[in-house]
């Protein structure tokens, strides 16, 4: 995890992110403990308040689970929910732009698409 303190973003909404972000890259796997709100605090010399701040954030989203007594685990199918979040997010703030664009330049969607996969080249 990596925070940066002079960024305007909350420090516990960058937790929550960095927590999301561990997740849909397989760095937590679905089921397995992350770790304790005082690991996290200590490693990173973040406030307790602010990291479970953060945690519960992604708790609320029903990312994580709390289990009393034992910590913070990685929910069932979160890993999918993040993905299908970031794809919608994706589509709205990139492939809609994308397409008034070439809608406004005369660009068919045939040729959108081979400019496209020459991009993945």
């Amino acid at each position: 995890m990596q925070f940066e303190f002079d960024n305007s973003e909350p420090i516990y909404r960058q937790i929550a992110e960095q927590i999301e972000n561990t997740i849909v890259t397989g760095g937590f796997v679905e089921g397995e403990q992350i770790p304790s709100t005082t690991e996290i605090s200590k490693e990173f010399h973040i406030n307790p308040a602010t990291v479970l701040k953060g945690m519960n954030m992604v708790v609320d989203r029903g990312l994580l689970e709390k289990r009393r007594g034992l910590g913070m685990f990685v929910s069932s199918g979160a890993q999918d929910k993040i993905r299908k979040e970031k794809r919608d997010h994706f589509y709205d703030q990139y492939v809609k732009s994308l397409v008034s664009e070439a809608r406004s330049l005369n660009i068919s969607e045939e040729e959108l698409i081979n400019q496209i996969k020459r991009g993945f080249e």
